[in-house]
């Protein structure tokens, strides 16, 4: 089974991004670490004490039914302040690790706001800084609990992902489309969690319903339920044909 990294800028972004993988994954036995990079305050109806008990009913959804550990841990680089440095690239490398992460998902590099960007430039950076082996990295500390993470040997994880999280009127034009049927009306429920985001603010419901037929969409595409899309800019390697939806 492999070791996940699925990296978020905010709390949430997992979850619309590809919260049906994260289930389907799990479920398959897989071990998962949900980094969400900033706690996603402030915002108008939100607080760090509501966003933490969020985040936290989200992942108890996620776990439903995995037979892989799942766990959320928090960087706190400040909300709307991230930038691509050496300093934030080193923290997301230490994370890299102490989870020992084999494969990466991180946010589709095209988008408005400017935190997905630079997280996604610094963890990119940072699969490269976490094999360097006379270069100390940050023991990361999850911010969510006030636990110090052990560092692991140097690892260069084999595969990097992205996920479509975007603030972009993007039009998804992915490299494979993951099938997670069975695993969408979980993957809504795990949003709906985020109660000051996608409940109680009246025009950030219709997200709720494009994000569920997006989700049909391309499951159609595959001839699945449900499918989450995803991009890479590395060819992905197969063993076979077994795994290939037919």
């Amino acid at each position: 089974m492999a070791r996940i990294l699925v990296v978020g800028p905010h709390p949430d972004d997992q979850e619309l991004g590809m919260g049906g993988t994260i289930i389907t994954l799990a479920q398959q036995g897989h071990d998962i670490l949900l980094l969400d990079v900033t706690n996603g305050e402030p915002t108008p109806l939100g607080s760090v004490e509501t966003r933490a008990k969020e985040a936290a009913a989200a992942l108890e959804i996620l776990r439903e039914g995995a037979t892989g550990r799942v766990e959320r841990w928090l960087l706190d680089l400040p909300n709307r302040f991230v930038e691509h440095t050496i300093e934030n690239r080193h923290k997301l490398a230490g994370v890299i690790r102490a989870w020992q992460a084999q494969i990466i998902f991180t946010t589709f590099p095209e988008d408005a706001h400017p935190d997905h960007r630079a997280v996604t430039r610094c963890i990119e950076d940072a699969r490269f800084d976490a094999k360097l082996s006379k270069i100390e990295m940050p023991a990361p500390i999850d911010a969510w609990t006030g636990e110090q993470k052990q560092l692991g040997p140097t690892i260069y994880p084999k595969w990097l992902f992205y996920y479509y999280a975007t603030h972009l009127r993007w039009v998804a034009d992915p490299k494979f489309v993951l099938d997670i049927s069975g695993a969408l009306e979980q993957k809504m429920r795990s949003i709906r969690a985020y109660d000051t985001q996608f409940v109680q603010p009246e025009k950030n419901r219709k997200a709720l319903e494009w994000i569920e037929a997006s989700g049909k969409y391309f499951g159609s595409r595959i001839g699945a339920e449900a499918g989450e899309p995803f991009y890479t800019k590395e060819p992905v390697g197969l063993t076979g044909f077994d795994a290939l939806k037919m």
